[in-house]
Protein backbone atom coordinates (compact mmCIF):
# COMPACT_ATOMS: atom_id res chain seq x y z
CA UNK A 1 0.00 0.00 0.00
CA UNK A 2 1.55 3.10 -0.63
CA UNK A 3 -0.87 6.45 0.98
CA UNK A 4 0.57 9.28 2.16
CA UNK A 5 -1.70 12.12 4.55
CA UNK A 6 -0.10 15.48 4.94
CA UNK A 7 -1.06 18.55 6.19
CA UNK A 8 0.80 21.99 5.92
CA UNK A 9 1.49 25.05 4.81
CA UNK A 10 2.49 26.04 1.15
CA UNK A 11 5.71 27.88 1.27
CA UNK A 12 5.48 29.97 -2.19
CA UNK A 13 2.03 29.92 -4.50
CA UNK A 14 1.86 26.56 -6.84
CA UNK A 15 3.52 26.63 -10.05
CA UNK A 16 0.97 25.71 -12.65
CA UNK A 17 1.39 25.00 -16.23
CA UNK A 18 0.10 22.97 -18.68
CA UNK A 19 1.05 19.85 -21.31
CA UNK A 20 1.53 19.44 -24.59
CA UNK A 21 -1.94 17.86 -24.55
CA UNK A 22 -3.03 21.02 -22.60
CA UNK A 23 -4.04 18.86 -19.13
CA UNK A 24 -2.54 21.03 -16.21
CA UNK A 25 -0.01 19.55 -13.72
CA UNK A 26 0.54 21.50 -10.45
CA UNK A 27 3.95 21.49 -8.54
CA UNK A 28 4.03 22.85 -4.96
CA UNK A 29 6.05 22.18 -1.67
CA UNK A 30 4.26 21.58 1.29
CA UNK A 31 6.05 22.55 4.63
CA UNK A 32 4.80 19.78 7.11
CA UNK A 33 5.37 20.49 10.92
CA UNK A 34 7.36 17.77 13.05
CA UNK A 35 5.59 16.46 15.85
CA UNK A 36 8.82 17.18 18.17
CA UNK A 37 10.85 19.94 19.10
CA UNK A 38 15.09 20.06 18.26
CA UNK A 39 17.26 19.72 20.85
CA UNK A 40 17.25 23.49 21.17
CA UNK A 41 13.46 23.77 21.86
CA UNK A 42 12.59 24.81 18.41
CA UNK A 43 10.22 23.40 15.69
CA UNK A 44 11.09 21.43 12.54
CA UNK A 45 9.39 21.12 9.46
CA UNK A 46 10.03 19.16 6.48
CA UNK A 47 9.57 20.15 3.07
CA UNK A 48 8.03 18.18 0.78
CA UNK A 49 7.67 18.53 -2.75
CA UNK A 50 4.20 17.64 -3.90
CA UNK A 51 2.62 17.48 -7.92
CA UNK A 52 -1.21 17.39 -9.01
CA UNK A 53 -3.01 16.94 -12.12
CA UNK A 54 -5.64 18.14 -13.88
CA UNK A 55 -8.90 19.97 -12.42
CA UNK A 56 -7.27 19.35 -9.09
CA UNK A 57 -3.90 21.29 -10.00
CA UNK A 58 -6.20 24.22 -11.40
CA UNK A 59 -8.27 24.66 -8.26
CA UNK A 60 -5.03 24.38 -6.47
CA UNK A 61 -3.49 26.65 -8.64
CA UNK A 62 -6.61 29.01 -8.63
CA UNK A 63 -7.31 29.14 -4.95
CA UNK A 64 -4.12 28.66 -2.86
CA UNK A 65 -0.86 31.66 -2.54
CA UNK A 66 2.04 30.92 -0.56
CA UNK A 67 1.58 29.98 3.63
CA UNK A 68 -2.10 28.68 2.31
CA UNK A 69 -2.61 25.81 4.89
CA UNK A 70 -3.64 22.69 3.04
CA UNK A 71 -3.75 18.49 3.78
CA UNK A 72 -3.45 16.30 1.07
CA UNK A 73 -3.82 12.27 0.52
CA UNK A 74 -1.70 10.86 -2.09
CA UNK A 75 0.76 8.32 -3.27
CA UNK A 76 4.51 8.56 -2.77
CA UNK A 77 6.29 8.77 -6.12
CA UNK A 78 10.02 8.34 -6.90
CA UNK A 79 11.70 8.86 -10.54
CA UNK A 80 14.59 9.52 -12.26
CA UNK A 81 16.12 11.21 -14.91
CA UNK A 82 19.33 12.28 -16.52
CA UNK A 83 20.40 15.34 -15.58
CA UNK A 84 22.18 17.81 -18.05
CA UNK A 85 25.55 17.02 -16.62
CA UNK A 86 24.79 13.23 -17.74
CA UNK A 87 24.85 12.10 -14.29
CA UNK A 88 21.44 10.35 -13.03
CA UNK A 89 18.92 12.45 -10.49
CA UNK A 90 16.40 11.08 -8.38
CA UNK A 91 12.79 12.85 -7.31
CA UNK A 92 10.66 12.28 -4.46
CA UNK A 93 7.49 13.54 -4.54
CA UNK A 94 3.70 13.28 -3.64
CA UNK A 95 1.39 12.46 -6.21
CA UNK A 96 -1.74 14.38 -5.06
CA UNK A 97 -5.35 12.41 -5.38
CA UNK A 98 -7.06 14.56 -2.85
CA UNK A 99 -6.71 18.31 -1.82
CA UNK A 100 -8.40 19.94 1.36
CA UNK A 101 -8.98 23.51 2.20
CA UNK A 102 -8.26 23.77 5.49
CA UNK A 103 -7.37 26.93 8.02
CA UNK A 104 -6.77 30.32 7.01
CA UNK A 105 -4.63 31.47 4.13
CA UNK A 106 -4.14 33.87 1.39
CA UNK A 107 -6.28 34.45 -1.27
CA UNK A 108 -4.12 34.82 -4.73
CA UNK A 109 -5.34 38.63 -4.75
CA UNK A 110 -3.26 38.68 -1.58
CA UNK A 111 -6.46 39.41 0.94
CA UNK A 112 -6.76 36.92 3.72
CA UNK A 113 -9.23 34.63 4.14
CA UNK A 114 -11.22 34.38 7.09
CA UNK A 115 -12.70 30.98 8.43
CA UNK A 116 -12.15 27.67 7.37
CA UNK A 117 -10.75 28.68 4.41
CA UNK A 118 -12.54 27.76 1.01
CA UNK A 119 -14.20 24.44 0.94
CA UNK A 120 -15.24 22.25 -2.17
CA UNK A 121 -18.50 24.38 -2.40
CA UNK A 122 -17.19 27.36 -2.41
CA UNK A 123 -15.59 26.48 -5.98
CA UNK A 124 -17.98 24.24 -7.58
CA UNK A 125 -20.38 22.06 -6.08
CA UNK A 126 -20.64 19.21 -8.81
CA UNK A 127 -16.44 19.42 -8.39
CA UNK A 128 -14.82 16.76 -6.82
CA UNK A 129 -10.92 17.84 -5.82
CA UNK A 130 -10.19 13.90 -5.86
CA UNK A 131 -8.04 12.58 -9.29
CA UNK A 132 -9.04 10.08 -11.24
CA UNK A 133 -6.59 7.33 -12.98
CA UNK A 134 -7.66 8.91 -16.39
CA UNK A 135 -5.98 12.43 -14.54
CA UNK A 136 -2.19 11.29 -15.14
CA UNK A 137 -0.30 11.11 -18.05
CA UNK A 138 1.25 7.78 -17.72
Amino acid sequence: MNRVILVGRLTKSPDVKNTTTGKAVANFTLAVDRRFKNKDGQKEADFINCQAWGKTAEIIGQYTAKGSQAGIVGRLQVRSYDGTDGQRKWVTEVIVDEFNFIGTGKKSDGQQNQGQGVSVTDIDADFSLMADDDDFPW
